[in-house]
């Protein structure tokens, strides 16, 4: 007699993304809704993605987050809320705050209450920028409003959540889906597109990522059930944006002779304990933590571009070879 078990098909998880108009977190649910229930929340900017429900909240509203979580009681959380540029963050502190950290500590309350493990995604700025390797044991002495924030929020949820996992990303790149708001990638499209000249920046050197590469990892720890952990992610290497941009040149057939050198400002908090020694910042992340626990071998930063060519456009134009990860998982 067949057992009764296989009969009853296996329930889909849940995975609830609050941010789900930001960059990240519509591409996550773009990239998760083919193999979890995905629903999300959006503030100021409603979202339209096949296949996800989307439903307005507020994250600094105690009772909005309660009744998110409870109405879908997801397995999963992503806080995906919150200003991701280090300018922004640096004109408008208190607004950093309040979404970075004070939203945050909502959504961890409300997580444990209904049993939900929250996903943090935190970045490299969390760390000062000298000339190192940083390790996930570092301890987090960041000097810009950006890097605070998120290092509050980090330490909040390593000390008050039973179930979290954390992800501290290198800069990440692509398209997102609100039409008015451009990534810096379309950005750098759109000024080839119309031939205009780039000046970019090549003071400070960070990890470049196609989002995708975020969210095939994040897929592999969810259907893992890795619980409790802070894992950096990043490319193998790092670059400027100046060296980001003559990757892209190579890769997309663009002119490189629209790239121009500068120096953009970086605000530094005036009260930081820790600045870089040199004349570069760098944000170089130590992965072999990652790379270990998944039996993966991350991408440089031109492979990563080679990924996001084939994603976007169809076929690569040269035949390259590349590190093979396991879990079926190929970073090229």
């Amino acid at each position: 007699m067949e057992n009764v078990t296989t009969l009853v098909p296996k329930r889909e998880k849940t995975i609830l993304i609050f941010g789900l108009s930001s960059f990240v977190g519509s591409n996550l649910a773009e990239f998760f809704k083919k193999d979890f229930r995905v629903v999300g929340t959006y503030n100021k900017n409603p979202i339209f993605i096949p296949g996800v429900l989307a439903l307005p909240c507020d994250v600094l509203n105690k009772e909005e987050v309660q009744l998110a979580l409870y109405a879908f009681k997801p397995d999963i959380t992503i806080y995906a809320v919150g200003l991701s540029s280090v300018m922004e963050c640096s004109r408008n502190p208190d607004l950093a705050d309040a979404l970075n950290a004070s939203g945050l500590f909502n959504v961890v309350e409300y997580c444990q209450r209904y049993k939900s493990q929250v996903c943090y995604l935190s970045s490299g700025f969390v760390f000062a920028g000298e000339d190192k390797q940083y390790i996930e044991m570092d301890i987090p002495d960041p000097n810009t409003v950006y890097g605070k924030t998120q290092a509050s929020a980090e330490f909040y949820i390593q000390k008050s959540s039973l179930n979290y996992i954390i992800f501290r990303s290198c800069k990440l790149y692509g398209r997102g889906h609100i039409e008015n708001r451009k990534t810096f990638f379309e950005t750098i499209q759109k000024d080839f597109m119309d031939r205009k000249n780039i000046s970019c920046d090549d003071n400070v050197k960070t990890g470049y990522l196609d989002v995708y590469y975020l969210a095939m990892i994040l897929k592999i720890c969810f259907e893992k059930g890795v619980k409790n952990r802070l894992f950096q992610i990043s490319s193998n290497d790092t670059a400027s944006f100046n060296e980001f941009v003559k990757d892209y040149c190579e890769i997309f057939s663009e002119s490189s002779g629209l790239v121009q050198k500068g120096r953009w400002p970086f605000p530094f908090v005036a009260s930081a304990a820790t600045l870089p020694s040199g004349d570069k910042i760098n944000f170089d992340l130590d992965i072999s933590n990652i790379e270990g626990f998944l039996n993966i071998n991350m991408p440089t930063v031109k492979e990563s571009l080679e990924f996001t060519f084939k994603r976007f456009m169809g076929k690569a134009k040269t035949a390259r070879g590349g590190s093979s990860g396991g879990e079926d998982v190929t970073f090229i």
